[in-house]
């Protein structure tokens, strides 16, 4: 392996601690609680700079390598994750069968995967209470600011636990199934992007996708089991 894709593949990755989070969905006024163990969450959305390294695939974007990769779909994610588990020498997330309808996550496995959506929100907010962990121009790239485009990762400020661009710049895919009684194998995102108005933007915000689409404000972050 090359010293520059070993020094991509050493993605910066946040250790989150454990705890509890209350999630709901306004669409049917449901609310549950989920207990997060401790995990990595990468510090960044994943870059065209990585997806490229590992894939050779250039999606379309707006190009610059330290942009978030968009317009990639819930599959293309899942592939991702276990190429790049492939290459960093750990064991892989993900079984894919049935010429990829069956997918299945072995939360045990030391490999790169995407986070749940329990996980994804407790990491948003980071110990906060509030729909957002700061001020939104102070953290997030949406439709007041963004000029219609991506931004690079990183440049605006983190939450309290040093994550970047968890809300706006570019929605990010998650795990879970959104309801599979009513949409099927829709799956979720969550976060917001440059091209939201404020009010998507924000911790407790859901959207959903089928897992074959892309979208030119859809991207995704790296988590591992520990």
């Amino acid at each position: 392996m090359s010293n520059a894709l070993n020094s991509l593949i050493d993605y910066p990755m946040v250790k989150i601690p454990g705890g509890e989070i209350e999630l709901r969905d306004d669409r049917t006024q449901r609310k549950w609680k989920a207990e997060v163990r401790p995990f990595l969450l990468a510090q960044y959305p994943v870059t065209d700079e990585l997806y490229y390294a590992i894939t050779k695939k250039s999606p379309i974007s707006d190009g610059g390598d330290h942009k978030p990769v968009v317009n990639i779909s819930w599959n293309d994610a899942i592939a991702f994750c276990n190429s790049l588990s492939q290459k960093a020498g750990l064991k892989e997330c993900y079984s894919i069968s049935n010429d990829g309808e069956d997918i299945i996550c072995d939360w045990e496995s030391d490999g790169y995967r995407l986070p749940s959506e329990a996980e994804w929100q407790y990491s948003c907010k980071a110990g906060t209470t509030g729909y957002r962990y700061g001020e939104i121009d102070m953290i997030a790239w949406y439709n007041e600011n963004s000029e219609g485009t991506t931004h690079e990762v990183g440049r605006k400020e983190p939450n309290a636990w040093g994550l970047h661009d968890m809300l706006g710049n570019v929605w990010e895919w998650c795990w879970d199934l959104y309801d599979e009684k009513v949409y099927g194998s829709y799956r979720i995102f969550r976060g917001g992007s440059w091209a939201e108005e404020e009010r998507g933007c924000g911790a407790t915000c859901r959207r959903r996708s089928h897992p074959t689409f892309f979208i030119d404000d859809l991207g995704f972050r790296l988590a591992q089991s520990l």
